[in-house]
């Protein structure tokens, strides 16, 4: 069976969607309509900026999304997916893909996730860690113990075995870095991120995309959409909307998200967006399935 996959931000890179702009008039139109939508010429920013422009937060989401969509979408009759599953913004990415959403509501809930998270981040300063090389329950063992009630860190990526981001506050990050090291981790490293994504850090965000989400109308899905916050299928419309209000503030469970999509058949994983990441991901989560890119 066939599995579409979409990334999440920090895969952007200036010139992403160029190509597909000059060469496919579907792209073009869908590209012309965000900026539209937006208000601002994002196409400007993503096929001639600068790292840092692409780096701003009410870019890089929307960015990341558009090139994952827009890919996915100009395969054509070769996008028949038979699950889908998106990495945190990803989800996103793939609801709209899938036919859950429009797509220019899936931008705009992306543009206000965008801007939401920035508020969140500035109101509640917060960051994250890669923990390389220690078993997940070891780390959330340690989260747990080097929490405080007004200084916390919990388990946020749960991305491969081996791989786990832990997001909350910078001193319990620093914390939990040292004592995840004394523990046995090959690794734990600070990542150069705005916040405490997927934390409650991000709440007053949730609060505000909840609110636009509730507002947006959803479809069902051509095929079951595997969501972060607990890795089971959903085509329900009601129960998608649910999952996504909660995806802000609660894990990305990648790893168990791959290994119920294997189980429930998948053997063959496309992930459609700027990088490899997800392939990566997947490689190292079972080796007897295939994972592939699509090309620009």
């Amino acid at each position: 069976m066939k599995a579409f996959v979409f990334p999440g931000q920090g895969s952007q890179f200036v010139g992403m969607g160029k190509d597909l702009y000059d060469t496919n008039p579907l792209a073009k139109e869908l590209f012309d309509k965000a900026d539209e939508i937006l208000g601002f010429k994002i196409t400007d920013i993503m096929f001639a900026g600068t790292d840092e422009q692409l780096k701003e937060t009410k870019v890089t989401q929307p960015v990341v999304f558009l090139h994952s969509v827009i890919s996915a979408l100009c395969l054509g009759d070769d996008f028949k997916p038979e699950m889908v599953a998106g990495h945190s913004l990803g989800e996103f990415s793939a609801l709209v893909a899938s036919g859950a959403l429009s797509f220019e509501d899936g931008l705009r809930l992306v543009h206000t996730r965008a801007l939401a998270m920035q508020k969140a981040c500035e109101a509640n300063p917060g960051t994250m860690a890669a923990i390389i090389g220690l078993a997940d329950e070891k780390v959330e063992e340690v989260c747990k113990e080097v929490s405080t009630e007004g200084d916390i860190v919990i388990p946020a990526n749960y991305n491969c075995p081996g791989q786990l981001v832990i997001s909350g506050n910078t001193e319990a990050i620093n914390r939990a870095c040292e004592a995840l090291k004394a523990a046995g981790a090959k690794r734990a490293l600070p990542l150069k991120v705005g916040g405490a994504f997927h934390s409650p850090l991000m709440k007053s965000a949730k609060e505000e995309l909840q609110s636009a989400i509730e507002k947006t109308s959803f479809s069902t899905p051509k095929c079951p959409v595997y969501q972060n916050v607990d890795a089971k299928p959903y085509t329900s419309p009601e129960d998608i909307k649910n999952n996504l209000i909660a995806q802000l503030t609660s894990p990305v469970r990648w790893t168990a998200s791959v290994q119920n999509m294997i189980s429930d058949g998948a053997t063959d994983f496309t992930e459609c967006g700027p990088g490899k990441a997800l392939q990566g991901m997947i490689g190292r989560i079972d080796k007897n399935v295939t994972a592939h890119g699509i090309a620009e």
